[in-house]
């Protein structure tokens, strides 16, 4: 009777305390694709019949590998928000949600198909019993000197906590930085611009809320795209209007991905203030963190542990991923 009634004690109050917690990740996840050659896309190197041999089963081991990662982020409890790019369609990401630990948090899906050339998208999974979505659509990202170009919309998401707070959150993918940085910059510059447009109409609407930005946006921290035209400052700058909490790792010299031998930020999160205040939910050490486990990383022939990522080439690695997520908690 004594131990029944413990055990129900530790329960409850385990449950309470994570009903005091969420923990928000970003994930780019190296092109999670099936094995369909869809019409309209370039995906055909996805696929059987491709030099890659794209088959069920590293289909299959890929899916247990991001669910691995992602449920493996908290001890004890999953992630109630993440964002995700490099998916091709929702079917990969049902699959992905009912892989593993994945299953048991019976995630939903919010995901647009967007116009990128190769067919991947960005998405969200969220856990309903802690957070419920209201609205979302897709922000479109044209350019105007260029409109043959296609790139990945910018997703945005409405969504409320179990307290009732307001998040807007945007799941992003910015154009790549092949070709060069300087030469691909002014494209990221464009979508950093239209995303700020659409940050600034969110907080007139909604005063109250809390701005969610997150994604791989082939830049890092102190790039013009996002300290200036963002305006997203460190966490400890007075007045910033947004802030990114991955300025912490990446002044340390950490960063998500490895381009030849050297760290990499580019994967960011950042958040309105409101989280950073004494008000309902406040971001845990005010900062973002990266993910890595031994199991993720590669050692290169330089001896460098970077990620390990599922393809190089045609060159099959199996490993989950070439980007580290990202992650940020908030206490309440």
């Amino acid at each position: 009777m004594v131990l029944v009634f413990m055990l129900f004690v530790s329960c409850a109050t385990w449950q309470n305390a994570a009903q005091r917690n969420m923990t928000v990740v970003f994930y780019n996840v190296e092109n999670l694709f099936d094995l369909e050659d869809e019409p309209g896309k370039q995906d055909g190197e996805f696929t059987p019949q491709s030099e890659k041999n794209w088959d069920m089963t590293k289909y299959r081991k890929k899916l247990a590998d991001i669910s691995r990662v992602i449920s493996g982020i908290n001890e004890g409890d999953l992630p109630e928000i993440v964002g995700l790019c490099e998916v091709e369609n929702e079917k990969v990401l049902q699959d992905l949600v009912r892989t593993g630990l994945l299953a048991s948090g019976n995630y939903q899906i919010v995901h647009h198909e967007s116009p990128d050339f190769r067919g991947i998208d960005c998405a969200l999974i969220y856990r309903p019993d802690e957070f419920q979505v209201v609205d979302h659509f897709a922000v479109p990202v044209r350019f105007d000197d260029d409109p043959s170009f296609s790139t990945r919309d910018i997703l945005y998401v409405k969504g409320r906590t179990l307290n009732r707070q307001e998040f807007h959150i945007f799941v992003n993918h910015w154009p790549s930085r092949i070709g060069g940085v300087a030469q691909t910059e002014p494209k990221r510059l464009k979508v950093a611009h239209i995303l700020k447009i659409k940050i600034d109409s969110v907080m007139i609407a909604s005063p109250n809320g809390h701005i969610i930005v997150m994604g791989d946006m082939n830049d890092e921290p102190d790039n013009k795209s996002l300290l200036e035209v963002l305006g997203a400052k460190p966490p400890s700058a007075p007045g910033a209007l947004l802030v990114n909490l991955m300025y912490p790792e990446f002044t340390e010299g950490r960063g998500s991905y490895n381009y030849r031998g050297s760290w990499d930020m580019l994967d960011n999160l950042i958040v309105s203030p409101g989280l950073l205040d004494s008000k309902g939910f406040r971001v845990v050490d005010e900062k973002g963190y990266i993910y890595r486990e031994s199991w993720m990383e590669y050692t290169n022939s330089q001896g460098d542990l970077v990620p390990n990522r599922t393809y190089g080439g045609p060159t099959y690695y199996g490993g989950v991923s070439d980007h580290f997520p990202v992650y940020f908690r908030l206490r309440r």
